[in-house]
């Protein structure tokens, strides 16, 4: 599990990634304990803050008449299997609703998973949110040609919410950094003892009438002109640029094989897309490799 907390205007959002385990390994206790730590990460939240769930619940919601008021109308599945039961006495328990499921879509856009032959599509990846706010989630749909070099597709939200400007987030970083492992060498930390003493000497003879945001700048330039001096600055890491015009090219390959196996689930095309994903995968952590 994962999560991140987007300061907003009015509230908190707080989004956590889940994945919940198979339907297939037919472990209760594995599942079990996943929601046993879910529940105890959901009370770590605030609770006046907008929480969104969001993964891979492995879970197929179908369409009994019970669970309704909680998952819409608009299922892929008929039936719902051991996960989708448990997904929603977890939302029934929380308030919360599985908006996923609630907006009409064509079936295209309801799929989350493709197996790879291509014959079996399920709508497990799913989308919760508490009662209160799920009026603001104004969409949410998978997007079938996005390339994230997954068996699963793109789920893709709308949410309409107003999120807080950080002022720190707003100033623009000056880029420099100075070299403070020079201090370990005692030529250079007297050095810069003498020329703060210098700088600050000068300080002493402004009179207490003196603006105070003056009186800080003063220092504040004092402060940097001396470690610069005396201490230089940092070369900063430059990152070399290893995505060229070849590993585009090795993308436009995964997503043409992708398309054909969309429209086309044979077994060559299977293999095809099999064998593309496998080469790109191997080109890119070459090129990382040797950078």
């Amino acid at each position: 599990m994962s999560y991140i907390v987007r300061r907003g205007r009015w509230f908190n959002i707080t989004v956590l990634n889940v994945h919940e385990p198979s339907e297939e390994k037919n472990d209760d206790d594995s599942k079990d304990s996943f929601y046993e730590e879910l529940e105890q990460d959901f009370y770590h939240f605030p609770k006046y803050n907008m929480k969104i769930l969001l993964g891979d619940f492995n879970a197929k919601v179908g369409r009994e008449n019970i669970f309704k008021p909680t998952i819409g109308n608009d299922r892929l599945h008929q039936d719902s299997n051991d996960n989708g039961v448990r997904i929603v006495n977890f939302v029934t328990s929380k308030n919360f609703v599985v908006k996923s499921t609630m907006l009409p879509h064509r079936n295209i856009h309801k799929y989350t998973w493709t197996s790879p032959d291509g014959k079996t599509h399920n709508q497990i990846d799913h989308m919760l949110i508490d009662w209160r706010w799920h009026s603001g989630v104004l969409d949410v749909r998978s997007f079938r040609r996005a390339d994230c070099n997954t068996d699963h597709y793109l789920v893709v939200a709308q949410v309409r919410e107003s999120l807080a400007v950080s002022k720190q987030a707003a100033q623009r970083f000056d880029g420099e950094r100075f070299n403070l492992r020079k201090l370990n060498e005692l030529k250079v930390r007297k050095q810069h003892q003498n020329e703060i003493t210098n700088r600050f000497a000068a300080l002493q003879n402004l009179s207490d009438d003196a603006d105070i945001n003056r009186v800080w700048e003063n220092i504040k330039v004092n402060v940097k002109t001396s470690a610069k001096e005396s201490l230089g600055l940092q070369d900063l890491k430059q990152h070399k640029p290893w995505f060229d015009e070849e590993c585009l090219g090795f993308l436009d390959q995964r997503e043409q094989a992708k398309m054909q196996w969309i429209h086309g689930t044979s077994q060559s095309n299977v293999d095809n897309l099999n064998n593309v994903r496998h080469d790109a995968s191997r080109h890119f952590r070459k090129k990382r490799r040797h950078i």
